[in-house]
């Protein structure tokens, strides 16, 4: 029966975005920033509901009081798809790095330009990082959150690689926090897996990190401790 709730959850993900995305884009032609994120917030809030309602699927967050009232860098756990959809209904006003690729995916990818994420071409090196920088203080000026998944992409539940340093340069360029987010998501959805898993994802929002005047390695070195410290506690419970 999961099998079967995971089936039809998967053609309402597919079916009820493309036509949400039609709407959005039309609508955010006038409105704000702040405005587009709403509708992005209220798309995101009504598939974490049919995930929950179609396959027993739910999620809790601890450590909202972590989160400072200044924007600033979050680093998130990538280890599914549903972080993806979740950073939008679970935080405050955020872009998001991504792949260049994605702005290639009819709606969704220019849903994603008209929302202000930072597309970059993950191949280009230093070009990459240039990108971000340039792109991330204006999105600051915004009054918007960056959110960066430090490993590039996303890995089995429990693996980890080296964290890129696009996101701690960005914090220490422009003396911005960062704030750690360790979840379990990929233990109950799969990175490659149509199977969701019924149960309850724990999202656990860390205290800020400050940056000024660090090197961006050991930057990532507390935010990958952190992290990955978190990621197996929210397993067990």
């Amino acid at each position: 029966m999961q099998w079967l709730a995971s089936v039809i959850f998967t053609s309402y993900l597919f079916v009820w975005t493309p036509l949400y995305g039609l709407f959005y884009m039309a609508a955010s032609l006038f409105l704000s920033f702040h405005g587009r994120y709403k509708l992005a917030r209220f798309w995101a809030r009504s598939i974490l509901g049919g995930l929950k309602l179609i396959c027993r699927l739910d999620c809790r967050v601890e450590g909202m009081e972590n989160i400072p009232p200044e924007p600033g860098v979050f680093f998130m756990k990538h280890s599914s798809a549903w972080e993806t959809i979740a950073q939008m209904a679970l935080l405050p006003p955020l872009v998001w790095v991504m792949k260049r690729e994605v702005l290639r995916i009819p709606i969704v990818g220019w849903s994603c330009q008209f929302a202000g994420s930072i597309a970059i071409d993950r191949k280009s090196g230093s070009t990459a990082v240039t990108q971000i920088l340039a792109q991330g203080k204006e999105r600051f000026e915004r009054g918007a959150w960056v959110m960066v998944f430090p490993e590039g992409t996303r890995l089995p539940f429990g693996e980890t690689r080296k964290y890129g340093v696009s996101g701690a340069l960005l914090a220490v360029e422009c003396n911005k926090l960062i704030v750690p987010i360790a979840h379990n998501a990929g233990y109950f959805w799969g990175r490659r897996s149509l199977i969701k898993k019924p149960g309850t994802i724990t999202v656990r929002i860390g205290p800020p990190i400050q940056t000024a005047g660090r090197d961006p390695r050991d930057i990532n070195a507390d935010a990958q401790t952190w992290i990955e410290a978190n990621v197996i506690s929210t397993k067990l419970g």
